[in-house]
Parts: structure tokens; sequence; C-alpha cells
């Protein structure tokens, strides 16, 4: 038996509520609920009430088909208020007893400690390696002997005001947010194996209304971003181009729609009824490729100026993982491949049960990863809080050896 777990993806085009169990070899879908989203761009609320709505209705669904109240959530947060910084916290330890994980902690908390603008707070503090006594990176330094240990850990910040717009959102739906997660910590978690993590590799989540990144090293996560260009972007620029109605421009994407002209016939051809006109009109695919490729290409243009930016673009052995929705689009690989000049994969959540198959998609990785990320980031507060002895909170059961050795993709120096 697992551990029961409901996530809920909020994005610019639609709203995703997971119910979940969470079990050591796979996650067993128990309910699904999926609404188109509205009063939210570019991952900032733009409308409380509208996306209280669209949150309520997904919630609901969700509620339907699994049969269980759903009460508290895992959130997903995106958009461009998201900054990340990189901290270094030290300190002292006896030496007759060796590095313990209260040391870990309190190491954490020195790195945590640092000043932040107003009107922004810390969203996620994860360690990238460990310092003990000038040896460095260090993955587990728990039981070795020393007098000063460092820890220099990613920090994640997000807007306040936003952040509580988002909370007020999902609280008028009647759920208690557990916590907010980074978009792109989520669906890295689903997407990414073992060997990327260890060898550097990139994920790279193309929603609606943004593109997130996060890059690996090591087995941790050693820089965040959010780049406020996405999908929708590419369909303002066809419903521009063509003189096409925004829903109508969406279908000529997902219908047509080709990220590579090379790929493309000019032989082919399509009908559409632009604005102001009474009879329908053919358009060269070809052409419609064009409109697509400048936008793509602009958007990977700008994942490689921010990899460039972060000073680790020699750490990425294992390339980019693309996954979102709009990295469905055809030819998304291979202007990924041509712009980036490293290796690019796509991929979608696996080893799903249950009510599965809708989700089965990069659409849906984000959703996914809420609910087993989620839950090993409780785990986790729950030890260093030493929560369910004191009555202070209902402690969650012992999943198992799986968690806590899922721990340490968060936590290095965490022990088995």
């Amino acid at each position: 038996m697992g551990e029961l777990v409901v996530g809920i993806d909020i994005g610019t085009t639609k709203v995703c509520t997971i119910v979940g169990e969470v079990r050591e070899t796979d996650i067993n879908v128990l309910g699904v609920g999926i609404e188109p989203s509205h009063g939210m761009r570019k991952g900032m609320v733009t409308d409380v009430n509208a996306l209280s709505a669209s949150i309520s209705s997904s919630v609901h669904k969700a509620e339907r088909s699994s049969g269980y109240e759903i009460g508290r959530a895992f959130v997903s947060v995106a958009g461009g208020q998201i900054e990340s910084i990189n901290s270094t916290g030290a300190v002292g330890i006896s030496n007759t007893r060796g590095v313990e994980v209260v040391d870990l902690d309190r190491a954490m908390d020195a790195a945590r400690a640092i000043p932040l603008p107003h009107g922004r707070e810390v969203l996620h503090v994860i360690p990238r390696n460990y310092t003990l006594d000038g040896q460095t990176n260090l993955r587990s330094p728990v039981g070795m002997l020393g007098f000063r240990l460092e820890v220099e850990a990613h920090i994640v910040t997000a807007g306040t005001a936003n952040i509580r717009n988002l909370e007020k959102c999902v609280e008028a739906a009647g759920v208690y947010v557990d916590r907010f997660i980074l978009n792109p910590l989520a669906s890295g978690d689903v997407v990414l194996t073992p060997e990327e993590r260890e060898a550097g590799v990139m994920v790279v989540d193309i929603g609606g209304g943004t593109t997130d990144l996060a890059l690996f090293v090591d087995g941790a996560v050693w820089h965040t971003a959010v780049i406020a260009v996405g999908g929708q972007h590419i369909t303002n620029d066809i419903a521009h181009g063509l003189h096409l109605p925004f829903d109508l421009a969406e279908t000529v994407k997902l219908q047509y729609g080709h990220a590579d002209p090379k790929a493309v016939s000019s032989l082919e051809s399509f009908p559409i009824q632009p604005f102001g006109e009474e009879l329908p009109s053919k358009v060269q695919r070809s052409d419609l490729a064009l409109i697509v490729n400048a936008r793509v290409a602009e958007i990977f243009e700008l994942i490689l100026k921010e990899i460039k930016r972060s000073g680790y673009d020699g750490l990425m052995k294992a390339g980019i993982v693309l996954t979102g929705g709009s990295s469905l689009l055809p030819g998304m690989k291979t202007i990924a491949a041509d712009v980036l000049k490293m290796p690019v994969r796509i991929a979608q959540p696996e080893h799903l049960t249950g009510m599965a198959e809708a989700l089965k998609s990069p659409s849906y990785s984000t959703s996914v990863g809420l609910l087993k990320l989620g839950l090993i980031m409780d785990l986790e507060d729950d030890r260093r809080k030493g929560l369910g002895t004191n009555g202070s909170k209902s402690p969650r059961p012992d999943v198992g050896g799986f968690f806590r050795r899922a721990l340490k993709r968060l936590l290095p120096g965490e022990e088995e």
C-alpha cells in the first residue's frame, strides 16, 4: 500500500488535478480532473475569480473520478517572478562524534539565511554538495570526522504576491496548499533517469505560457530558471501571420504545425477562414512552418543564453530532455539539437497504472511529478522538524526504503 497524494498543476492553458497512490515502483492514478485554465498568464494570476473557478472544476472532476474528497494538495508554480541563487552555509562540528544529520540541517539553515528583497520568499532550498575541512564535492559526509562543514545550496525564490494569489485561488476551491513546487523540479522527477542526473542534464518543460528549466549535475539541482515564452506565443504568431482568431490558430498549429520547414513538402496546403474573408483560402504548410520555426528557434536561443549565463554549459553531458505540451510539436527535437548543439530527447511520465492513459504525455509531466516529489519533500520536512511525535501534525506513514533512497535527490548527504 502506498501513500495517497494529490497534485494540482495550474498552467496557462490547463489545470490538472491528480489523485494518486504513490508506491515503490509506480504511481497508481485513482482520479484525474482536467479543465481549461482561465485567469492565468505566463505563470501569473490575472483573474482570481476565473482561475478559482477553473481549479474548482478540475478538483471536482478528480473527486468524482476517484471517489475521494480532496482537502489538501501539492501545487505547481512557475512564471517570470521565479528567481534562483546559490548560497553557502557553514557550521562548526565536534571532531569526536563526526558529522551527523543534524549538522547537515544546521548548515542548510545557515545557507538559507540570505537577505531577500521586499516582496519575495523562499520556495525551495536544495543542497548541491558539501565541503568538510577543505575536502570538496562530498555527497554524503555523515559519519566523517572534521571541524568545519559547508554546504552549497540552490535557493529558489518567488514573488510573495503571486504565491499568495495562487494560494487564494486554490483555497477558494476548498483545498489547502500543502506546498508549492517549482514546475521543472516536478517534471524532472518523472522524466529524468539517474544516469542523466549524474552526467549533467537540463530538463526543459515547454508549457503554454512559460518555458521552465532545471539543470541537474552530480545528481543535484544546480540551476533553475523560467523563460516567459511558450506555446501560446507560437499560436499568437500564427494568428497574426495568417489573420486568424486565436482558437482557430491553435487548431491550425495542432493539426498542421511543424517547427522544421525542411521537413515539410512545398506541395502541402490546407484551407483556412481568415478574418474578413467570405470564402476559405489555401495556405502552404511550408509557410506555416516558417512562422512556427521563427518562434521555436527563438525559444531555444533564449534557453541557450540561459545555459551560458549559468556558467554550467560545459557540464551537460546528457544534453537536454524536452517535456511539456509544446514539446509535442513536430520538429521541436530537430530545432533544439540544431540550436543547442547537444543531445536532445523528448520524455513523458513513466511507471503509471490505474487511470493513467490520459496522462502518458509530455503535457502531464509536471502534474505527475508533483505527487512523488511533493511526498518526498514532505517526508524530509517531517524528518527535519521531528513531526509526528508531538502531535503538531498528523504523521505520514512510513512508505518504505524507496522514499528514503529518493530523498537523496534533494539531500546528497542523507543516509539510508
